[in-house]
């Protein structure tokens, strides 16, 4: 590779993970470009959010390689942790901190400014729930606020399981929008997806996991050239 705009975002080669003795990925290879917005489906309990988890480093995968960002997440996974935004399908926030307090200590262990949490806290609309204590909130309000935390983090990969769970109109769009101007920026984004409406208008395409491998689509597009999908089988 002759540098950093050659190097993929995810690269996936035959990426197995078992569960006790059941195997719940039997070989992902999947390769997403810096600025490419990928959705991943699939029936529930086929290993949709395990392969993002297993993508974030919060799991090892048992066989395979993946590489995030050109850093193996086997031998450098805290490279490979530096690059990745993380939005889980439960929020993980803090009950008994307030929408701001949970910003301002996600800035200090993300060596941010207290500024940029306030500039997240805006850009999510939460700015009049600053003071709310987030038990207090709706669980669309949570999903929030656990976006304005990826905003906070500034990825190169976003990695978003299932994002639109709880938000109404106004979130999905705002949801969308950040994913787009992440894109824009060359952010790649891979998408866990229950239903696949609220997010066509910002993936380029889609691929499907199916008895632990990846199945092609028949609405698969593409707008990146140097992106790339091979099927283990």
């Amino acid at each position: 590779m002759n540098g950093t705009a050659d190097v993929s975002a995810i690269d996936a080669t035959d990426v197995a993970r078992r569960l006790g003795t059941s195997w719940v990925l039997r070989g992902i290879t999947l390769r997403v470009a810096p600025g490419e917005v990928v959705g991943l489906l699939g029936a529930n309990g086929t290993g949709k959010s395990t392969f993002l988890r297993i993508v974030a480093t919060l799991v090892r995968p048992h066989a395979g390689s993946l590489r995030v960002c050109g850093h193996d997440v086997r031998t450098v996974p805290a490279r490979a942790r530096e690059a990745v935004g993380y939005l889980a399908h439960l929020p993980g926030l803090y009950d008994d901190l307030t929408v701001r307090e949970n910003l301002h200590f996600a800035a200090a262990m993300l060596d941010r400014r207290r500024a940029d949490a306030e500039a997240a806290l805006v850009r999510v609309g939460l700015e009049r729930a600053a003071e709310q204590r987030v038990r207090a909130l709706s669980s669309g309000m949570q999903r929030r606020l656990a976006i304005a935390r990826l905003v906070l983090r500034q990825p190169r990969v976003a990695l978003l399981d299932e994002p639109y769970s709880n938000l109404d109109a106004a979130g999905i769009e705002l949801m969308n929008s950040l994913v787009s101007e992440w894109t824009g920026d060359g952010v790649a984004a891979l998408i866990v997806l229950h239903e696949l409406a609220p997010a066509v208008g910002v993936l380029d395409r889609t691929v499907t996991i199916v008895d632990g491998r990846l199945a092609p689509n028949v609405h698969d597009h593409q707008r990146h050239a140097g992106a790339m999908l091979r099927v283990t089988g």
